[in-house]
């Protein structure tokens, strides 16, 4: 492997990987750990039900916030440099949080953590683009991809656990505390191995998008407000602010196609949805399997702790076969992918579909004091699935991009899989609140409705994952994500430029033209 600039590669390679996944673990982990310590803040802090779903929501908002524009930041500052920034800021509010008196500092807390958050997250896939190539980079995906499912999964129990250990009513305070000692930890690692950043050029500030930034951000913030207040009555109240958004995002797709025109550095490059081989389809398959995977933890939790009765130690530990499952796909997924390319993701789609219908069916047919047992099985085989689509989608997707577009583009990606996130918990709680009746007895219907709806999604991203399997054979260029040479897309014959620095000087021209 060689590194973007035909040098030897950083032999701290891999350890460098491993500090920025520890640290994109915490970020993605405190989405869902907070779940389960909703009733203890409300009960410590004695807030209203409105109060703690900003705990959860605020988070989620300014982490998608974000992502675009941090990606490009780390583009032109330097991605170690940012990365040293953000984790130092979400070490500092996640202290803010741990240590709130009072739920309105906690709310400013949580919002000021998911900036941060969102502004670590595409450090990482950015360093990995930057650092390793072949099929190392491939395996890297894969490390990736596992720390994307398992932090998700694993909230609610890593959750559950640390409140029966810190005990009620203050033990909450630790779901965020946690990240002190871990973050440090990280930062001090990171100084050691993570490649130094090149020196600020002067001016380089005024090369970025800004306005571009404003319009992205100000377009995700109306689409995701709704979704996350949707338990508030938000799709009702605000539902006016989905037509804004498709106008702020249709006006930021003509500024960047204009800034692209005139020779200016968009905050996107266009390039990325037009002529970089795989980059939108799999965006999209990003999109809808999102929707249906991250939608269902609330729903499990609210049956469980709600419909059951269950401690949120019971409830996280009910779903852990589903983050077992994951954890060891996406390790293997990551090595099969520089091998069987796309079919590694359909066939990973094709194993979450079945643990999802073979879910609802024993949900269904058991009784349903045994669920926590019935559904373990159906769960690791989804989870298996499920670990074998995200890291071989996001190492597929980010294959051909070029390396000085590698922040901006995993950011995008990464704005996407949030978007599918909240869509997915707002139209999957009102699913089951929809089926679940006033008397409360009809839990097991609801749960069965809401994972027949996630299905429902899976199955566009199966269509999505068949659809690209097949665009790629048309162009002959195998959907296998490692290069065979630094700037050369994987598959790609001796002697053909790939869609790296010279294909898009290549699509540009004919842009231009």
């Amino acid at each position: 492997m060689t590194s973007q600039h035909g040098a030897d590669p950083d032999p701290r390679r891999w350890q460098a990987l491993g500090v920025t996944q520890l640290a994109g673990f915490m970020g993605l982990l405190d989405v869902t750990i907070v779940n389960v310590a909703l009733p203890s803040i409300q009960q410590d802090l004695g807030a209203s039900v409105a109060g703690v779903q900003w705990v959860v929501s605020g988070y989620a908002l300014a982490f998608g916030l974000v992502l675009a524009a941090a990606g490009r930041l780390g583009d032109a500052l330097g991605r170690r440099r940012m990365f040293l920034w953000s984790l130092a800021a979400f070490v500092a509010t996640s202290a803010l949080c741990g240590a709130a008196p009072s739920i309105e500092l906690l709310i400013a807390g949580r919002l000021l953590q998911g900036l941060a958050a969102g502004t670590l997250g595409p450090q990482s896939s950015g360093l990995i683009q930057q650092l390793f190539s072949g099929p190392e980079r491939a395996k890297a995906f894969g490390v990736f991809g596992a720390t994307v499912g398992l932090s998700t999964a694993v909230g609610p129990v890593a959750g559950g656990v640390i409140l029966a250990v810190a005990g009620e009513p203050a033990g909450w305070r630790w779901v965020f505390l946690v990240n002190v000692p871990l973050g440090l930890a990280g930062l001090a690692l990171a100084r050691r191995v993570l490649p130094p950043s090149p020196l600020v050029r002067r001016g380089v500030l005024g090369e970025i998008d800004t306005l571009g930034a404003v319009l992205l951000g100000a377009g995700v913030l109306c689409a995701l407000l709704p979704l996350v207040q949707s338990e508030a009555g938000g799709l009702v109240r605000l539902w006016w602010l989905f037509p804004a958004a498709v106008a702020l995002l249709a006006t930021f797709a003509w500024w960047e196609l204009r800034a692209a025109r005139r020779g200016r550095p968009p905050l996107l490059e266009p390039v990325l949805l037009t002529g970089t081989p795989g980059y939108l389809t799999g965006a999209m398959i990003g999109l809808t399997y999102f929707i249906g995977f991250s939608g269902l933890w609330l729903v499990f939790a609210i049956f469980f702790q709600t419909g059951l009765g269950y401690t949120p130690l019971e409830s996280g530990l009910a779903v852990t076969s589903y983050a077992l499952g994951g954890a060891v796909s996406s390790a293997v997924a990551g090595r099969l992918v520089s091998r069987f390319g796309r079919w590694v993701t359909v066939l990973g789609l094709c194993c979450v579909l079945a643990g999802f219908a073979a879910a609802t069916a024993v949900l269904l047919l058991a009784p349903a004091a045994d669920a926590g047992w019935v559904l373990a099985l159906p769960l690791l085989v989804a989870g298996t699935g499920g670990g074998a689509v995200i890291s071989p989608n996001i190492a597929l997707t980010l294959d051909a991009v070029p390396v000085r577009m590698a922040g901006a583009a995993g950011g995008a990606l990464q704005t996407v899989q949030r978007l599918g996130s909240a869509f997915g918990t707002a139209a999957l709680a009102a699913v089951f609140y929809g089926v679940v009746s006033g008397d409360g007895r009809h839990y097991v219907a609801g749960l069965a409705a809401a994972l027949l709806t996630a299905a429902g999604f899976v199955l566009v991203a199966l269509v999505l994952a068949v659809r690209e399997l097949r665009a790629s054979r048309r162009r002959k260029l195998p959907s296998t994500p490692p290069s065979t040479a630094p700037g050369t897309a994987a598959g790609t014959p001796a002697g053909r430029p790939a869609t790296g620095t010279v294909g898009l000087a290549a699509v540009q021209r004919r842009q231009h033209r």
